[in-house]
């Protein structure tokens, strides 16, 4: 059986690790049918939108897709796609292991964390007012008659919403990844100290749930900023993090670079029946299209992807051949090299051929 799966090749360096983990997901012996849509840059020149309708339509109907990094512009330009992806098709639970390898260059190394981010909500649902705007001038003088606080009518704003139910969701999502996977304890992430109602509701949210899994998975809850500190100094002590989704970003970059950078750190991001798989990294334009970078993140979300459709062995060996690979420092790429500029490092394809012949 060949399984329908939407492939999005993303911006920059996206086509060529695409390709690459296209190449290492065929050499597991799974059968795919490819569904190949364009999203980002290349999408604007085509439809002029960086979201085309058929992108969506493709991952509704196959319920599975894997993404290369799309660029983001920062302070103008249109709005993330990545965050509108996960918005539009309802993944509200955004999953990143971040876990040693053999042969990575890091202060650590004996990681083990899952980052479990809800997508949804907080500052990064996009509910924003521009500086200077009628309507924001009303929001700032409706907020001025509904508290004490001054705010600079020059202001920009942001909403952070959190709700009773997208955390609730998120945190059993928490919980029942760590039943399914052997995991010990779930800790919630807050800054409940300080935004009392928003972060507030999170924990008291949080704290509810754990009490239906009592007895079966630990649980305990952290301020986001002593986590930041407690995973520089023992990161060993936490297990399954769960988090609101500004949080989640930068905390799962963290972990990211406990285990040597996002050029080894894989997402997913899942809803109730449809799953899109991508790298944590950006999409490094500059490097675009000369077969340079390193294909390891989203290669190892290809790894997840595996899972997800229930191929567990065949994860199993491709997750062994990437480490395989790295471990023996023969076949990586420059990144991947003790020395920078080792005149041995290969490139983007020829990395992922070298774990392809692991599969073999």
């Amino acid at each position: 059986m060949a399984y329908k799966v939407t492939l999005i090749s993303g911006d920059g360096i996206g086509p060529e690790v695409s390709m690459a983990t296209k190449k290492c997901l065929e050499a597991t012996g799974v059968v795919f049918d490819w569904e190949e849509v364009l999203a980002g840059s290349a999408a604007i020149e085509k439809y002029g939108t960086p979201l085309p309708e058929n992108v969506l339509k493709s991952v509704r109907k196959n319920k599975v897709a894997i993404k290369g990094p799309i660029i983001t512009p920062i302070g103008k330009g249109f709005r993330s796609v990545n965050v509108a992806l996960r918005q539009k098709l309802n993944l509200f639970a955004c999953l990143r292991p971040a876990k040693s390898i053999p042969g990575i260059v890091s202060a650590y190394s004996d990681i083990d964390l899952v980052i479990v981010r809800e997508n949804t909500e907080d500052l990064y649902a996009g509910i924003e007012f521009e500086r200077g705007q009628p309507n924001t001038r009303k929001l700032i003088l409706t907020l001025e008659k509904l508290q004490e606080k001054k705010i600079s009518h020059d202001a920009a704003i942001s909403i952070k919403p959190i709700s009773p139910a997208a955390s609730r969701r998120i945190v059993k999502f928490a919980f029942e990844y760590a039943l399914s996977n052997n995991r010990k304890k779930v800790t919630a992430v807050h800054k409940a100290n300080i935004m009392k109602f928003t972060d507030g509701l999170f924990l008291e949210t949080a704290q509810r749930v754990a009490k239906e899994y009592e007895g079966r998975v630990k649980f305990d809850d952290c301020i986001v900023d002593n986590l930041a500190m407690q995973l520089v100094k023992n990161p060993q002590k936490f297990d399954v993090l769960v988090l609101p989704n500004l949080y989640g970003d930068i905390i799962s970059d963290l972990c990211a670079g406990l285990i040597g950078g996002l050029g080894v750190a894989a997402g997913a991001n899942i809803g109730k029946n449809i799953a899109l798989f991508e790298p944590v990294h950006g999409s490094a334009p500059k490097y675009a299209g000369l077969n340079k970078v390193n294909p390891t993140a989203m290669i190892l979300s290809g790894v997840l992807m595996l899972k997800h459709l229930g191929e567990f062995e065949a994860a199993r060996r491709l997750e062994a051949a990437v480490i395989a690979v790295i471990k023996e420092g023969i076949y990586v790429t420059y990144d991947l090299k003790k020395i920078r500029d080792d005149a041995s490092a290969v490139g983007t394809q020829e990395m992922a051929d070298a774990i392809c012949k692991r599969l073999r």
